[in-house]
């Protein structure tokens, strides 16, 4: 019986929070202004001049905006396997 109820009410904030985190991230690429193809080139362009200097785990590569008080901040995560010899 309580999962039952579990079902129907605990499913509705979880609905909730996923719309709100849309809004969010549809908010934040407009006051970017800036389409999900322009963001996945400026994720490649990062990584094309990191990779110049490390070597850098492709398959783990994240980034995302987020909101501040005084805009959006691009935030990255980029792991590195190693440092590559330097010229």
């Amino acid at each position: 019986m309580r999962n039952l109820i579990n079902r129907f009410f605990g499913s509705r904030p979880k609905s909730k929070e996923d719309a709100k985190s849309r809004l969010k991230l549809i908010l934040m690429h407009d006051q970017v202004d800036l389409t999900p193809s322009e963001l996945e080139r400026m994720k490649a362009e990062i990584i094309d001049v990191i990779s110049r200097y490390v070597e850098v785990d492709d398959s783990h590569v994240e980034f995302r905006l987020n909101r501040a008080e005084d805009g959006v901040q691009l935030v990255s995560s980029v792991p590195v396997r190693r440092v590559t010899a330097r010229a």
